[in-house]
């Protein structure tokens, strides 16, 4: 195991698009990496909600007669990847006081109002968006008061 993390975080560090990705609170090596290899290019999804519903981390939307429905989420989509981003917003949410900080009173206010898990799946939401914009401006990420 040590000798495929030793690769992973080698493989992680070569490549820039991985490197980006590793500058957003949540997202390490593995996801880093798995992202760049099934994404490929962000520009083949056209905005950060398309790539979030391809993971299956969006609602699913059910429209008729200009009335839109949103549904429970969808779960569609890439398993993999959509797994390591729970998992990546699980560990911000459990530093919230030290990575929560770069969500701001957004995260603090969903953690009051709605149960664990909802506020998880909207976390790697927000996650998923935010790689989507890392890989498609080929920027690292900045927090509000870095701006």
């Amino acid at each position: 195991i040590k000798i495929q993390d030793t690769k992973l975080k080698q493989l992680a560090e070569q490549h820039e698009l991985a490197k980006l990705l590793k500058t957003v609170p949540g997202i390490g090596d593995l996801t880093a990496t798995l992202c760049v290899a099934d994404v490929s290019a962000a520009s083949n999804f056209s905005n950060g909600r398309n790539m979030s519903a391809w993971l299956g981390l969006v609602p699913r939307q059910y429209s008729t007669g200009g009335r839109t429905k949103l549904l429970g989420v969808s779960k569609r989509g890439n398993k993999h990847l959509r797994t390591l981003f729970i998992h990546g917003a699980r560990a911000v949410l459990s530093r919230l006081e030290t990575t929560g900080k770069v969500f701001g009173q957004w995260l603090v206010d969903l953690r009051a109002s709605k149960p664990f898990n909802v506020v998880i799946v909207a976390l790697a939401n927000k996650l998923a968006r935010i790689a989507w914009a890392v890989l498609y401006h080929r920027q690292a990420f900045k927090t509000a008061s870095q701006s």
